[in-house]
C-alpha cells in the first residue's frame, strides 16, 4: 500500500495528540504523517487552559503529551482558525480535505451550558468557562476582568470545574505563587476578601459528577475549611444504602460523612457544599450588581431526578459562576446534531444524511459529549484510528492537492496576515513564558494575551 497516508487532526488537546499518536506509532503500512492543527499558537488544549494550576501532576501529563508533538512524523501547527471555505483569516473543512488524505476534528466542546433563570447575565454572575480561562490566561479572555475583593461566591454545579474553581478562590495568593497562574489572576487573589464559597447542587450528593480525588483536595487547603450539612445528607434516599452506590459514589459518601460528622476547624475560609437546591433567580443589589441567589429546595423523585418543594432559600453572594457543563458548537462544513452538541458519527466516521463521509472524522467530546476525563479520550481516539485506518486503501486513494499542505496552509492564510506557528514558535512562547517567570521573581508565569504569545513565537524565527 502507498504511503504517506497525510492526517490533519484538527485540537491539540488530549484527544487530538492521542489521535496522533495512535497513527503514528502503530506497526505496519501505510505510515502516517500527522499535522495536529490548532486555533492557538500554543498545544495542549484543556491540559493548558483547564486544569487548575495546583494540579501539578495533571498538568505534568504535558510531558506526554509533548513527546507525541516531537516525533518525527507529527507537526504541530498552531494559529491556524478553521472556518467556512474562502473564508478570510480560516481555513475550511473543504479546503483541509483537499489537502489531505483524512481530516480527524478533535475541538472539543466549547461553549458553556447555561442556567435559564433571571438574572444570570447581572454584573457579578458569569460562566465557569470564563472564570477558568482567566486564571489559566486563555488569551480569548485576556480582556476579562474579575474582582475577588468579595466576601460570599456561589458556585452553581457539583462537578469536577465546580470543585476546581471553588479551591482556587479559597486559595491564598502565596500557595499559588510557584504555579504558572497569570500574575493578573495572583494579584487579584491576593487582594480578595473570600471568606465563603457555597458549592450548590440541585440534586443530592449520590448524583454529584466530582470524582473522590477532585473532592478530597478541598480539604488539603492551609486555611479553609470544607462544611457539608448532615440533613442534607440525610435527604439522598441512597444514603441509606451505601452498599448500593456506584463506587465512586460510594467514595464521596464516606468523604462527605466525614466532614459533616467533625467539629469546625476555625480557619479563615469555609467552602460549604450543598445539596438539593435548584437555583431560580440571581438577585441584584441597588447597584445592580449580584447580591445573592435564590433557590428552591428540592426533593428527590423516585427516578434519579428531583422536584421541587416550593420552598426557598437565598444564599448570599457577590460572585456567582455558574458550572452545569459544556457544550459543543457547530463547525462550518460538518454535520451537526444540535440535541446532543455532537457531530454525528459512526464509530468516529463522520455522517452525513446517515452516511459515512469519506475522509472525515472526529474524536474527544466532539465525537461523544463532554463526559469522562483526561484518560477517556485515549479509547476514544483509538476507536476513530481503527476506523481511519480501515479506511486507509480508500483514504490513499483520494487526490491531494499539494506537495506540503503545510506551505499550502501559509498561503490560504497569507491575505490575512495570519502566520502559523509551528514547533520553534511554540518553545519560543514556552523560553518567554520562563524569562516572564525569572522577572516576577517566579517559576514559569504564562502569557496571558495573543499579541505577547504571537509575538514571543515571532522572535524565535
Amino acid at each position: 500500500m502507498a504511503g504517506p497516508l497525510r492526517v490533519a487532526v484538527v485540537g491539540s488537546g488530549p484527544s487530538g495528540i492521542y489521535t496522533a499518536q495512535a497513527l503514528v506509532e502503530r506497526q505496519g503500512p501505510p505510515q502516517a504523517a500527522v499535522d495536529v492543527l490548532d486555533r492557538l499558537p500554543c498545544p495542549y488544549g484543556l491540559v493548558r487552559y483547564g486544569v487548575a494550576p495546583d494540579h501539578g501532576k495533571i498538568k505534568s501529563l504535558q510531558d506526554t503529551l509533548r513527546r507525541v508533538l516531537e516525533h518525527p512524523r507529527v507537526r504541530f501547527v498552531g494559529n491556524v482558525p478553521v472556518g467556512r471555505d474562502g473564508e478570510r483569516g480560516s481555513v475550511g473543512t473543504g479546503e483541509l480535505l483537499g489537502l489531505y488524505h483524512a481530516v480527524v476534528y478533535c475541538v472539543g466542546a466549547p461553549a458553556d451550558r447555561r442556567l435559564g433563570i433571571p438574572g444570570e447575565d447581572l454584573p457579578g454572575s458569569f460562566s465557569a468557562t470564563d472564570f477558568v480561562s482567566w486564571y489559566s490566561a486563555h488569551p480569548d479572555a485576556a480582556a476579562l476582568r474579575f474582582a475577588l475583593g468579595v466576601r460570599s461566591a456561589v458556585v452553581i454545579g457539583v462537578g469536577n470545574v465546580a470543585v476546581d474553581v471553588a479551591r482556587f478562590l479559597a486559595h491564598g495568593a502565596d500557595e499559588l505563587r510557584g504555579t504558572d497562574v497569570p500574575q493578573a489572576a495572583l494579584e487579584a487573589l491576593g487582594a480578595g476578601t473570600v471568606s465563603e464559597v457555597h458549592v450548590v447542587g440541585r440534586r443530592g450528593p449520590s448524583r454529584a459528577k466530582f470524582t473522590t480525588k477532585e473532592l478530597r483536595e478541598l480539604d488539603t487547603l492551609p486555611d479553609a475549611e470544607v462544611v457539608v450539612r448532615r440533613d442534607e445528607l440525610a435527604l439522598d434516599p441512597a444514603y441509606g444504602d451505601p452498599g448500593a452506590l456506584p463506587a465512586v459514589a460510594r467514595r464521596n459518601a464516606a468523604v462527605l460523612d466525614g466532614w459533616a460528622r467533625r467539629a469546625p476547624l476555625g480557619r479563615a475560609r469555609r467552602v460549604r457544599l450543598r445539596f438539593f437546591l435548584r437555583p431560580v433567580a440571581v438577585l441584584g443589589g441597588p447597584e445592580g450588581a449580584v447580591r445573592a441567589v435564590r433557590f428552591e429546595r428540592t426533593a428527590p423523585d423516585g427516578r434519579g431526578g428531583v422536584v421541587g418543594t416550593g420552598r426557598h432559600e437565598e444564599i448570599p453572594a457577590e460572585l456567582v459562576l455558574r458550572s452545569v457543563g459544556y457544550r459543543g458548537v457547530p463547525l462550518p462544513g460538518l454535520p451537526f446534531d444540535h440535541r446532543a452538541g455532537t457531530v454525528p458519527h459512526a464509530a468516529g466516521r463522520v455522517l452525513r444524511d446517515g452516511a459515512p463521509s469519506p475522509g472525515e472524522y472526529v474524536a474527544g467530546w466532539i465525537k461523544r459529549g463532554p463526559t469522562g476525563v483526561i484518560g477517556t479520550n485515549r479509547p476514544c481516539a483509538k476507536e476513530t484510528v481503527r476506523s481511519l485506518l480501515a479506511d486507509a486503501g480508500a483514504l490513499l486513494g483520494r487526490e491531494v492537492s499539494a506537495a506540503d499542505p503545510l506551505e499550502a496552509l501559509r498561503e490560504l492564510l497569507r491575505p490575512s496576515g495570519r502566520e502559523p506557528v509551528g514547533w520553534h514558535g511554540w518553545l519560543g512562547i514556552e523560553a518567554a513564558e520562563e524569562e516572564l517567570g525569572r522577572r516576577l521573581y517566579r517559576d514559569r508565569v504564562k502569557i496571558p494575551d495573543w499579541e505577547g504569545l504571537l509575538a514571543a513565537a515571532r522572535r524565535a524565527g
